[in-house]
């Protein structure tokens, strides 16, 4: 489905008004400039990566998310390889935080607030394994957040379906091609960006009160 979206974006854009296709809305941005402070990393898989660079990059303490590949076999992965489920690698986002201000628990929580870890190799229309729910650690201890926030979603009841998320060890991340990055800030009239991801995370920022959002 995205797919086919991204190839009438072009058409679109030219048709529309010119101030629609500048139209950026409350969507927070990242900020490429190198940090000030001592920044850590977490990368995780949770559908199509434009919807999950918006969803961290609302969140205080994090500076910038990129939109990527992760968790595959391939080198070098690309757009259509990934898409056709070639190299077994999903859509991911290395969001790059400031733990003094918010938390690898707190990144959790939000991945796992932002999305349905039950669907199994997709989220909505978005199907195949590029869209799995997947999250990475770095660490014992990062691995110990991510199963005990597992544990709590199962004591919650709060799903019927059994949890899916594959939660691996990170290897490698590949950053994706500049046309994935800040897309849904670039493109706000994409009818995939209109009618998924921003009706998501309007729903992810209504309902997650776990974490502080920029203003």
């Amino acid at each position: 489905m995205k797919s086919f979206l991204i190839s009438i974006t072009a058409f679109l854009l030219f048709t529309m008004p010119a101030g629609a296709q500048n139209k950026k809305g409350k969507i927070k941005t990242g900020s490429t400039k190198p940090s000030t402070v001592a920044e850590a990393v977490a990368t995780f898989g949770e559908g199509c990566f434009w919807h999950t660079e918006i969803v961290f990059q609302s969140l205080e303490g994090v500076r910038d998310a990129v939109s990527g590949y992760a968790g595959g076999t391939t080198k070098r992965p690309n757009y259509e390889e990934v898409s056709e489920g070639k190299t077994g690698h999903a859509e991911a986002v290395n969001v790059y935080y400031d733990p003094s201000i918010i938390s690898f628990a707190t990144l959790v929580k939000a991945f796992f607030a932002s999305h349905d870890p039950t669907q199994l190799n997709g989220q909505g229309n978005d199907r195949g394994t590029q869209y799995r729910s997947i999250a990475f650690y770095r660490s014992a201890e990062e691995k110990n957040i991510i199963d005990n926030e597992v544990k709590k979603i199962k004591d919650s009841k709060k799903y019927s379906g059994i949890i899916v998320t594959e939660i691996k060890p990170f290897t490698k991340f590949f950053t994706a091609e500049e046309f994935h990055q800040e897309y849904i800030s670039h493109h706000p009239e994409n009818p995939y960006v209109r009618n998924v991801s921003i009706r998501d995370y309007q729903e992810f920022r209504l309902n997650f009160k776990e974490g502080k959002f920029k203003s």
